[in-house]
């Protein structure tokens, strides 16, 4: 009978083994349902603010507060004061002393300085994606600005600007240059608080037909013609923004980072 039972337990075993399911630690303070479950990676945490940043859901000045990010991502104290600093030296969130990290709100000339750059690095990008550009590359930029157009038909605003700062990512992605698409992604995350702070109300600060004059001078090969259109469309983004709108009021982290 001890035999048939130990049999038995190694047969059980092993088909939980096979099956890949595990037993239940004992200890475990998850409840059954949540047993499975990890806690997400750090860089999962990251692409979470960073998107709710490009999606306007985290706006600027908003108070990151580590205990209750910790909550709501399922992980300690130590992974999310890793994320943050990330973000800080990127310069998507500023850490005050004392008070803790609140997302970037900045300033006019801040502002100045990141279209100053852009208007640097995106004509290096153009250039030489006009040399190297592939058929794939303009679908993929076609089917991008028509995204753009369905979230204009449905006003979601908040959609129109994560692809409105994405269209630029992908540019600079297609260039396969690494450290030139970590470059760009900083800068398109900066320029989407710049607008959420600082966009006209009644006047949008990118269009999509200004990315579809970009695509057909990369479709020709037109590379100073790409230049010349993204100059003049990064120029219209910085001249509508009103520089005087005051930063937007602190809201809830849970709901801003869509966790409910």
């Amino acid at each position: 009978m001890s035999t048939n039972t130990s049999t038995s337990t190694s047969t059980a075993a092993s088909t939980r083994k096979k099956s890949g399911k595990q037993d239940k630690p004992e200890n475990s303070p998850l409840p059954g349902q949540a047993i499975s479950a990890r806690p997400m990676a750090g860089d999962a945490i990251y692409e979470r603010i960073l998107g709710s940043i490009m999606e306007h859901r985290l706006t600027p000045g908003t108070k990151l507060v580590e205990e209750k990010l910790a909550s709501i991502f399922g992980v300690n104290r130590t992974r999310v004061r890793e994320v943050l600093a990330r973000l800080s030296h990127e310069g998507l969130i500023t850490t005050i002393p004392n008070r803790g990290a609140f997302v970037a709100s900045p300033t006019p000339e801040e502002a100045r300085n990141i279209f100053a750059a852009r208007r640097l690095l995106e004509p290096a990008l153009l250039r030489h994606l006009c040399e190297h550009t592939r058929p794939e590359h303009v679908a993929q930029l076609r089917e991008h600005v028509a995204q753009e157009a369905r979230a204009r038909e449905n006003n979601d605003r908040r959609a129109i600007i994560r692809l409105s700062g994405e269209f630029h990512i992908r540019i600079a992605d297609m260039v396969e240059n690494p450290v030139m698409s970590k470059m760009m992604r900083e800068l398109a995350s900066l320029t989407c608080l710049i607008i959420v702070l600082y966009d006209s109300p009644t006047v949008p600060a990118c269009t999509h037909d200004e990315h579809g004059d970009i695509i057909n001078a990369i479709a020709a090969g037109r590379a100073e013609d790409a230049v010349a259109a993204m100059i003049e469309h990064l120029n219209h983004i910085e001249e509508v923004l009103d520089m005087s709108a005051p930063p937007s009021e602190e809201e809830d982290l849970e709901e801003m980072l869509g966790m409910i």
